[in-house]
């Protein structure tokens, strides 16, 4: 069998010299160079493990030393080993004893009656790479805890099914004045007001009836003080706990909704404005435009006051420019 020539540093915690060089013979079969380091008790493999300068890919443990032993010896090695794979080498062969030996975080558990070479390496390598795996799924997990409950938006997980919130952030404890705990024993319906609800349930039934996993909304809510807020929902669906579930970021939008009435509401005064100079002023005006200009035809008026008259028709004109441009720019009005 060709060696694995990759860099193994392994920690074997056995007491008995026979079976450590029994181990250590096992481990240089298919491994090209391993480091290996005894540990002959507990107290040795402690130091090894507290010593900052030190890092092994995997721990081989016997479970019978002189001064620890069986389910001690386990959870004490484990609080120390950090991110370190650890495997059971032990002549016991309790079934109960090893499934409990897994459960406290133990890689793999062996009998060293059936040990053999390709078992011990097969089983190193499983380990690693279980530990990796493990490793970045933790890691994933706390990023996306991070992402949750650090956001400075409002964020939830609620049940699909019941509607019930399964968790909430700081966010949205600030923001809609409920506990966590008061959040958790509530439906999303009860941050609706009553008469809502039913655009919810609508909401609701289309989003389970479509492929898509992502919805996006806008929602009235009602805070734990009575007050009305517009709120954009961006959600997805995921499972969480092994519930079907909806994450959802809440983005209060009712600053922006306000913004735009009051811009709506000035762009209806301009046009009031606009309609008043268009219809109402310019009425009188062409009134005034048409007598000046008759006055001029009839030659009912000097000659200075025709120049004077000229000067007012022109000016009426101007003015009469003016506001066709009001009205026309008043026409243009859009709101971004």
């Amino acid at each position: 069998m060709i060696k694995d020539f990759k860099k193994y540093s392994i920690l074997v915690v056995e007491d008995n010299l026979g079976d450590f060089t029994i181990v250590e013979d096992f481990l240089s079969e298919n491994i090209s160079n391993p480091k290996i380091s005894q540990a002959k008790n507990y107290k040795e493999a402690a130091a090894f493990l507290l010593d900052k300068s030190n890092h092994f890919d995997v721990i081989l443990l016997d479970l019978t030393l002189p001064d620890l032993n069986g389910t001690p010896l386990i959870s004490q090695i484990i609080k120390l080993s950090s991110s370190c794979p650890i495997i059971i080498l032990t002549g016991f062969t309790d079934i109960d004893f090893s499934i409990q030996s897994i459960s406290l975080g133990v890689s793999d558990y062996l009998l060293k009656d059936d040990l053999n070479a390709l078992t011990l390496y097969k089983s190193i390598i499983y380990a690693i790479e279980r530990k990796k795996t493990f490793i970045q799924l933790e890691e994933s997990e706390r990023r996306y805890s991070d992402l949750f409950h650090l956001s400075p938006q409002p964020m939830w997980v609620y049940d699909l099914e019941d509607l019930s919130f399964l968790s909430v952030n700081q966010a949205a404890v600030n923001s809609y004045g409920y506990s966590e705990q008061e959040f958790l024993s509530m439906t999303i319906k009860e941050i609706r007001p009553p008469e809502d609800i039913y655009l919810l349930e609508e909401a609701l039934k289309n989003l389970r009836n479509r492929d898509s996993i992502f919805s996006k909304n806008i929602f009235r809510h009602r805070k734990r003080n009575g007050e009305i807020i517009q709120v954009e929902i961006l959600s997805n669906s995921f499972c969480y706990n092994n519930k079907e579930a909806m994450l959802v970021l809440a983005n209060d939008i009712t600053s922006r909704v306000q913004h735009i009435s009051a811009i709506e509401e000035q762009n209806k005064k301009l046009q009031e404005i606009a309609y008043t100079q268009s219809h109402i002023v310019r009425a009188p005006l062409a009134r005034m435009m048409g007598i000046a200009n008759l006055l001029k035809e009839l030659k009912l008026i000097t000659e200075e006051g025709n120049i004077l008259m000229g000067y007012f028709v022109e000016s009426s004109v101007e003015l009469d420019g003016i506001i066709r441009d009001i009205v026309k720019k008043s026409e243009q009005i859009k709101i971004q």
